[in-house]
């Protein structure tokens, strides 16, 4: 802790006078010793004192203003530890010296104004200051000065004339405005930072309340998007389930029609060996589909078109080539008669007759498929996209 400076050594009367001590009559030390002589100063050998008045009362103020400044620094310091105790801290302790005890230790060492020779006169009660500020205005010396006073602006002002001696409730009056003043700035900062707090609890709840609309207009905006997205795939849904019911119509208006221009080769049967079945009869795979009936069973023209082709072909036995108009080739093979060996011939004419020439190992229609007189395909896809139901 800072221990406090000594209280500065009192003023002495004899720093009144710019012209050094008067000792009088005896020792300075022993100013009360004996009996005084007689002084009657005249105007010149007593100068202006006015000067000197001004200093005194300008200290006495000085002092007046030392006393408020720590009378604002004890209130500061007491205000200091009561917040930090508020905050939870231990208080911190404050040593100030007793401003009052050493103003009146000082006034007792000081003597008595009054008493002092050429000052007394200029110093006096209310009351007479009130008459010496009257008189004031008569002297000329005075006006002159105050004029001067009055006029320079780097001058200091004097005190007024009612203004008394430093004392006890003037120090209190003094402390009591500067904590006011404390007390003052202590609620203008509350009232600040209640203000800020209430500014930022504002701004939170309007940010708390942007953020939350902002996020119900998403959600109703992802709503309406999910919904606008299912009214659209509904849509598609049975825009494509309606395109595949036009399909199946059309289908099967194609295949109604085909199947008046398309029958069958037979028409009692039995389906045995398949397209591309594999066996030991064959050189390769099978080429056609084998239609099992019993021999002489009337094979029928499937389409209309021309007999290009009518006679025996080796393993096929005797085979007749219908050619259509779109060049794909029918091959009616292992037959036991040609009823027609030429010529164009309609949908359901009588062309041959169910046998079993060639390499074979009963009576069947061995029926071949080939688009553009071209290689063989399975016939069995190609006679029900033709309206046959086999």
């Amino acid at each position: 802790m800072a221990s406090n400076r000594p209280a500065p050594e009192g003023p002495s009367a004899y720093d009144l006078d710019d012209r050094g001590a008067f000792p009088g009559p005896g020792h300075a030390d022993s100013i009360n010793d004996g009996p005084w002589e007689e002084w009657n100063p005249t105007e010149d050998s007593v100068r202006s004192v006015r000067g000197k008045h001004r200093v005194a009362k300008q200290r006495g103020s000085g002092l007046a203003r030392g006393g408020t400044v720590l009378g604002v620094g004890v209130i500061a310091a007491v205000g200091a530890g009561g917040m930090a105790t508020a905050e939870g801290r231990p208080p911190v302790p404050i040593s100030m010296p007793d401003v009052g005890g050493m103003a009146d230790d000082l006034a007792d060492k000081l003597p008595d104004a009054k008493s002092l020779p050429g000052v007394g006169d200029l110093i006096s009660d209310a009351g007479s200051d009130a008459g010496a500020a009257s008189d004031a205005g008569s002297d000329a010396g005075a006006a002159s000065d105050a004029g001067t006073a009055s006029g320079a602006g780097t001058d200091e002002a004097v005190a007024p004339a009612g203004a008394g001696p430093l004392t006890r409730t003037t120090r209190t009056d003094s402390g009591a405005d500067a904590g006011e003043a404390l007390r003052s700035r202590i609620l203008q900062q509350a009232d600040a930072q209640q203000g800020a707090a209430e500014q930022e609890a504002r701004e939170t709840a309007e940010h708390t309340a942007f953020q939350t609309a902002a996020e119900e207009a998403d959600a109703h905006q992802e709503s309406a998007e999910k919904a606008a997205t299912a009214k659209k795939a509904a849509e598609l849904e049975a825009k494509r389930e309606a395109e595949e019911a036009a399909r199946r119509k059309a289908e099967a208006a194609r295949l109604a029609k085909l199947a008046k221009s398309f029958i069958a080769p037979v028409s009692s049967f039995t389906l045995t060996a398949s397209f591309g079945q594999a066996g030991d009869r064959w050189a390769a795979d099978h080429t056609g589909q084998d239609f099992a009936a019993p021999t002489g069973t009337p094979v029928k023209a499937v389409h209309s078109g021309t007999i290009t082709q009518a006679g025996w072909a080796g393993s096929y036995g005797y085979r007749i080539v219908l050619t259509l108009d779109d060049g794909t080739e029918l091959w009616f093979c292992h037959l036991s008669s040609m009823v027609k060996t030429s010529g164009k011939v309609s949908t359901g004419d009588v062309i041959g007759r169910v046998g079993a020439t060639g390499n074979v190992t009963g009576p069947h229609l061995h029926l071949e498929v080939r688009p553009d007189a071209g290689d063989p395909i399975d016939p069995m896809p190609w006679l029900r996209d033709h309206g046959i139901n086999v």
